[in-house]
C-alpha cells in the first residue's frame, strides 16, 4: 500500500483565497473609497454645509447695508452712524463711552 501525501496545491490555493478575500475587505473598509473615508467626506460635508449657510446670512446683511446705503433707498440713520464710524466724529451734545 502506497501512502498518499495530502498535496500542497489546494491549501496554497485555499490560503491565496483567503488573503485575497482579507485584501479586499481591508480595502471596502479603510480604503480611498472605503466606509472610513465616506464617514470622513459626509462630516466635512456637513462642516462646509454650516459654513456656506453662515457665509449666506453674511451676504444678506451685507445686501441689506448696501442697498440701504444706495442711491435710490438712502437711510438716514445708516449713513450717520456709518459717517461716525469711519471718521471718528461725534456731535457736541453727544458723550462716548468705551
Amino acid at each position: 500500500m502506497l501512502k498518499r501525501t495530502p498535496s500542497l496545491g489546494p491549501a496554497l490555493y485555499l490560503i491565496g483565497m483567503l488573503l485575497i478575500g482579507l485584501y479586499f475587505t481591508f480595502a471596502a473598509v479603510q480604503g480611498d473609497y472605503g466606509v472610513f473615508r465616506r464617514a470622513e467626506v459626509e462630516a466635512e460635508a456637513r462642516g462646509l454645509e454650516k459654513e456656506l449657510a453662515s457665509l449666506r446670512e453674511e451676504v444678506a446683511r451685507m445686501e441689506n447695508l448696501t442697498r440701504r446705503l444706495s442711491d435710490r433707498y438712502l437711510d438716514l440713520d445708516l449713513l450717520d452712524a456709518r459717517a461716525r464710524e469711519v471718521l471718528g466724529m461725534i456731535r457736541a451734545d453727544e458723550i462716548v463711552i468705551r
